[in-house]
């Protein structure tokens, strides 16, 4: 197996399957890779075009010695396209789209396939997904593009009719624990902690580790237990969030009332995952009809897909509504 997909063991099976399609002649031209975050999607899409492009594969990897592996070691492969917006958080422009036509239209400098990855396809507007309808419907002989999301429902049905859909699940816990342990210091207790604030995502997991992200998430924690003990208004801290990220915030802050939610509906403590808030989520979960936690986790979830979606709402408001309705949980 290929060295990145020894690096991600999830991805094993994803990996076989499509090396699979390949030998049999059977890939197609334009794959879509979709799954949570943070689990290692755009790197698998990379490994599996450097496989693509190897001139002596083996079943299931690249040789690693032939000139287009060493090409792909240098970053330098004239026959891979990475495509991503020009700023993190941006959109794909249409101009960078159109870029594409010379290079998918053209020799293969190396004789063999082409390979482009888009990432992440949720950044197409119309403009630029209509820019690339074209060349999925007619990408030229041995050309396939992949594109990769981790939110689905934003890519456009015209680009995902197109495509054929791969499924990249999250590792097991197990799995995800020990690769998390090789990757940090941490004991298996604290990697499992860290992957339950992040979703089961290993990536994200170790970016918590990686950004230092215990205190932001420790004041998160704090703020909402202090509203709930009346310590402090919604008002008073939403101002003293103003200065974190606010995507970052929603997000966790989501994965919190699922976990109320959960804990709700299951009657169970041990239903919720988050260790450093388990104590506050359980008061919650008891008192609380599970219809206003899930009402409560749709605003937060629509705000944070508004963001993503690159609107500029006005963060204190937000922030105020959002925790004003988290202290009227328990009234």
């Amino acid at each position: 197996m290929s060295e990145l997909v020894s690096a991600y063991p999830w991805f094993y099976e994803r990996f076989s399957h499509l090396a699979g399609l390949h030998r049999n002649r059977r890939l197609p031209h334009a794959l879509l890779l979709h799954g949570a975050a943070g689990i290692g999607k755009a790197d698998f899409a990379t490994a599996f075009s450097q496989y693509l492009l190897c001139q002596s594969p083996l079943e299931n990897q690249s040789c690693g010695r032939c000139k287009s592996c060493e090409l792909n070691a240098a970053g330098s492969h004239p026959d891979l396209y990475l495509l991503m917006p020009e700023e993190e958080g941006k959109q794909l422009k249409v101009d960078q789209i159109r870029a594409l036509t010379e290079f998918i239209y053209s020799t293969p400098q190396q004789g063999g396939y082409r390979a482009v990855v888009i990432n992440p396809a949720d950044a197409m507007n119309v403009a630029s997904a209509n820019a690339l309808l074209k060349m999925l419907e007619e990408p030229g002989r041995d050309t396939l593009i992949i594109l990769v999301t981790s939110k689905l429902g934003q890519v456009l049905p015209t680009i995902k009719s197109r495509c054929q859909q791969i499924e990249c699940h999250p590792p097991a816990e197990d799995e995800a624990i020990n690769w998390l342990q090789a990757a940090t210091e941490l004991d298996a207790e604290r990697a499992r902690s860290v992957l339950h604030i992040n979703r089961g995502a290993p990536k994200e997991a170790l970016a918590y580790i990686e950004k230092d992200l215990a205190e932001e998430r420790a004041q998160l924690i704090r703020g909402l237990a202090d509203i709930l003990k009346q310590r402090r208004s919604p008002l008073e801290v939403a101002q003293s969030w103003q200065k974190h990220d606010l995507e970052l915030l929603l997000g966790w802050f989501y994965s919190l009332l699922t976990d109320v939610a959960r804990g709700a509906l299951c009657q169970d403590a041990e239903s919720i995952r988050q260790d450093d808030a388990r104590n506050m989520l359980t008061a919650v979960a008891k008192k609380t009809d599970p219809v206003r936690i899930f009402r409560l986790a749709d605003k937060v979830h629509e705000e944070r897909r508004a963001i993503l979606q690159r609107q500029n709402p006005n963060k204190q408001l937000l922030l105020e509504c959002i925790l004003l309705e988290w202290a009227a949980l328990l009234k």
